[in-house]
């Protein structure tokens, strides 16, 4: 796991989003790669911090780190070869939203990032800047996450292949 950047802030804004029970399902759960979706989560956290600094936009910091931890709370193993998991990547964003409203207070920027952070491939765009922050974060995590799960089974094959020759 990366070092997460930003870890007084992500405490600041949401201490009880991370130590809510909840959490300890995302810590079992895969999301990418070898990246629980807690791990995933708080990258994503830290990137949409990053990306918001970095690139000069003015943002709610709060519901930015509120929404961006609680974007993949859908607290179940979407690996599970099940008929509902074929289309997770459609349908997880409102299990994600229904599932933090139980348990949080959300406001309407967190609400927006949630709901739409998989777009486009949900087809209904984001309408704040948190949550247009949160897709790119996402996506930008998910590739590093997932290449990295590539990059360690070439490794592993080219050393098989190294040691055989």
């Amino acid at each position: 796991m990366k070092k997460i950047r930003h870890q007084s802030i992500i405490k600041k804004h949401a201490g009880d989003i991370l130590s809510c029970e909840q959490m300890d399902i995302e810590k079992k759960c895969i999301q990418h790669g070898s990246y629980s979706v807690y791990d995933h989560s708080l990258f994503v956290t830290s990137m949409c911090i990053t990306l918001s600094k970095k690139l000069h936009i003015k943002v709610n910091e709060r519901a930015l780190v509120r929404g961006a931890l609680l974007h993949d709370f859908f607290l179940y193993d979407w690996h599970e070869p099940t008929k509902a998991n074929r289309i997770h990547g459609f349908t997880h964003p409102g299990i994600a939203l229904r599932n933090a409203e139980k348990v949080f207070k959300l406001g309407k920027i967190e609400r927006n990032m949630i709901k739409r952070h998989m777009f486009p491939l949900t087809p209904v765009p984001p309408r704040c800047r948190e949550a247009v922050i949160l897709c790119l974060a996402d996506k930008i995590c998910a590739t590093y996450e997932t290449a990295g799960g590539f990059r360690k089974r070439l490794k592993k094959k080219f050393r098989r292949t190294d040691k055989n020759a």
